[in-house]
């Protein structure tokens, strides 16, 4: 019996006379040529029976060649459809190919990530066992260049980016309060409503914040890393980070108990030192406050440097944490601030998320 038969059978025990439901991996992408066809092949080699797998990609009117490779694949597998998605951002991308999704699960994959050939298998049986609401594993940063290793490291660090269970290692299967690749069962997504189309940035973290509010389980697995390609430079980085400080603020205006106190630090810290340094110019003799800031967080950063270089025996990139932790507490930090500007007079506008529309060849919800 090969592994896809195995998985097939293992379902249908938990539902006698029952098939296991179809599952829709939506992909909403833009300007992903470089890593689109590794990204949809490893979706595709899923060993989750293929005639019950579908992947919707959005694509967000891409202009470097990402459409061309798409509708070779679908020309190849019809179990891939191109949705075209004018808006170009992630959460319109992923609203408009749920509408059209048929899946009993609904898996939010990223078109730069390499899934493991059982992750989608290994998250609907922990579903269909009715231990969730919504499952996923572990982000493996990857990385090509010293600058990207760079990255990869610290976004793996508690010190880059806190105690966040799926960017760190997970021996065991535990409650989280968020996945970065989420399988939901669509009966979920139809009681909270659909992404919020407002966010450019953190929408699948709101997301799973709703899906928690109303009593749903997410649930990290061990052994099914997904694996995604991190920045390869400190620029593109900062505008990453940039847009989720920003960004968060719009969620905490939506949500105020969905934030964790880490979350508040960047930009906490980088207040505390701008008007150190401003004091300073003012009042010579406050020299001292700036000087002991900005100490104690280069002393902090060189100490985390050498804990990740430490454990994970690449010394050569010791030189260039320091400067990938700062981007990233700076770069949040100061989004942060400018979202507070930006978004000033909307604490009083929270916003409502839709319901999602459901294609009337949608099977009927059993799991979750």
């Amino acid at each position: 019996m090969n592994t896809t038969e195995q998985v097939q059978e293992e379902l249908s025990a938990r539902a006698p006379g029952r098939e296991p439901g179809m599952v829709s991996v939506i992909m909403p992408v833009r300007n992903e040529s470089k890593a689109i066809r590794c990204s949809l092949q490893a979706v595709l080699a899923q060993d989750y029976p293929p005639e019950k797998l579908e992947v919707l990609v959005a694509d967000g009117r891409s202009d470097d060649g990402t459409r061309e490779i798409l509708q070779a694949i679908a020309a190849e597998d019809g179990r891939v459809r191109i949705i075209d998605n004018p808006a170009r951002i992630m959460a319109s991308g992923f609203n408009k190919a749920l509408s059209q999704a048929r899946g009993e699960f609904i898996v939010m994959m990223g078109g730069h990530t390499e899934a493991s050939p059982n992750y989608v298998s290994t998250c609907v049986r922990a579903l269909w066992q009715g231990l969730a609401e919504c499952a996923g594993g572990i982000t493996e940063t990857r990385s090509e260049n010293n600058w990207a290793k760079a990255i990869a490291l610290a976004l793996s660090s508690r010190f880059g980016v806190g105690p966040v269970p799926f960017r760190l290692d997970c021996a065991q299967q535990k409650y989280v309060d968020t996945v970065a690749f989420g399988v939901y069962t669509r009966r979920v997504i139809d009681r909270i409503g659909v992404l919020d189309e407002e966010l450019v940035r953190n929408q699948d973290d709101e997301f799973n914040y709703r899906l928690r509010k109303q009593g749903g389980r997410i649930l990290l697995l061990p052994g099914i890393p997904a694996r995604y390609s991190s920045r390869a430079t400190l620029k593109s980085l900062w505008s990453q980070y940039f847009q989720y400080g920003y960004w968060k603020v719009r969620v905490l205006q939506k949500h105020p108990r969905q934030m964790q106190p880490r979350q508040f630090v960047p930009a906490l810290f980088v207040s505390a030192l701008v008007l150190s340094f401003l004091s300073w110019s003012l009042a010579p003799g406050t020299k001292w406050l700036a000087l002991m800031l900005g100490g104690l967080y280069a002393s902090a950063s060189l100490a985390a440097s050498f804990g990740v270089a430490l454990s994970s025996r690449k010394w050569r990139l010791t030189v260039l944490l320091p400067a990938v932790f700062a981007t990233l507490h700076f770069a949040y930090g100061f989004g942060f601030l400018a979202g507070l500007a930006h978004f000033w007079n909307r604490w009083q506008i929270s916003g409502t998320v839709p319901v999602p529309k459901r294609s009337a060849e949608v099977e009927p919800g059993g799991a979750g």
